[in-house]
């Protein structure tokens, strides 16, 4: 018996399953597509963002360096300010230290002029009022000659040493123009003897004694304090109750002490008697080195000096 086919049908389940699968794989295409498109967009734009933010960063740079420069430039500004304020305060410094030593030296003129102003007026004067003396010799400045006994008392510091021969000079010329003396003795202003073996004694007044006594003028290296004091007292207390006929010589160029009235007073105090007179009549001899300026240690010395005298019955006289 003949079998017969059963008819083909076109759309059967298979064949719609099929465009089922082909539709969905469209749709599934359709889909991804799209997808695609939405992931390249943001793609490009984040790298839009990425590039602000680079830009945006590199004027943050460049801002900051702005900044850092304008804060190295108040840096430096500050700094000039600061070493212009301390080369200020130093030239105030300077400037108050130049004005103290410019007062000074006016103070060091304005005593040297009046020093230099005393002198003159004391050698204009010379051996006026300073007693009764009837020998008198102008090369020796008018200083009375009349004492029977004298001491010489000689500064030896070292800027007299550099004037010694005009000192040697200046004591052979005071004794060839004093009269005969009984005695003599010399002394540095410490009150150190030349001779020291003849301490406290007096050296007869015999041109071997007086030649004796330059000879060792010439070599001889006393103490000195640069103060004619101590000499001056030591002397007074050695000769001063000896004899009523007493002269002293001081030969000096520098006073380095201190207060002029208590030297003024422990002088007057041992050179006056208990009948209230003068014991000694005290002379000094100023000394100067040639072409130098007057110091005021110098000034000094002629002002105690010349008031020195001027109580004692003595004369001052520069060289």
């Amino acid at each position: 018996m003949k079998k017969t086919r059963a008819p083909i049908e076109v759309f059967s389940l298979s064949f719609l399953d099929v465009i089922s699968c082909a539709f969905g794989a469209v749709v599934m295409l359709i889909l991804l597509a799209k997808n695609g498109e939405e992931g390249d967009f943001s793609q490009s734009a984040n790298v839009a963002q990425i590039t602000d933010s680079i830009q945006s960063l590199s004027q943050a740079e460049s801002s900051l360096q702005d900044l850092q420069a304008q804060l190295a430039a108040q840096r430096a500004k500050l700094q000039r300010a600061m070493n212009e304020g301390a080369s200020n305060e130093s030239k105030a410094e300077a400037l108050e230290t130049a004005v103290a030593k410019s007062q000074r030296d006016l103070q060091e003129l304005t005593d040297k002029a009046s020093g230099l102003e005393r002198i003159k007026q004391q050698r204009e004067r010379a051996a006026i009022r300073v007693g009764n003396a009837d020998e008198r010799d102008e090369e020796v400045g008018g200083i009375p000659v009349d004492s029977d006994y004298v001491v010489f008392i000689v500064d030896t510091s070292g800027s007299m040493k550099s004037m010694w021969g005009k000192v040697i000079s200046s004591m052979e010329e005071v004794l060839n123009n004093h009269p005969q003396v009984k005695g003599f003795q010399v002394m540095s202003d410490n009150g150190e003897y030349l001779l020291p073996s003849s301490a406290g004694r007096w050296r007869k007044d015999t041109s071997a004694q007086r030649n004796g006594i330059l000879r060792g003028m010439r070599s001889w290296s006393g103490s000195s304090n640069s103060s004619p004091a101590e000499g001056i007292e030591t002397a007074l207390r050695a000769y001063g109750k000896r004899t009523d006929s007493l002269a002293l010589y001081v030969f000096g160029d520098d006073y380095s002490g201190g207060s002029y009235d208590v030297t003024l007073e422990n002088i007057n105090r041992l050179n006056t008697n208990k009948e209230g007179k003068k014991i000694a009549r005290i002379h000094a001899i100023g000394f100067r080195r040639p072409q130098r300026q007057l110091s005021l240690d110098s000034v000094k010395f002629s002002t105690l000096m010349t008031e020195v005298a001027r109580q004692n019955r003595g004369t001052f006289l520069s060289k």
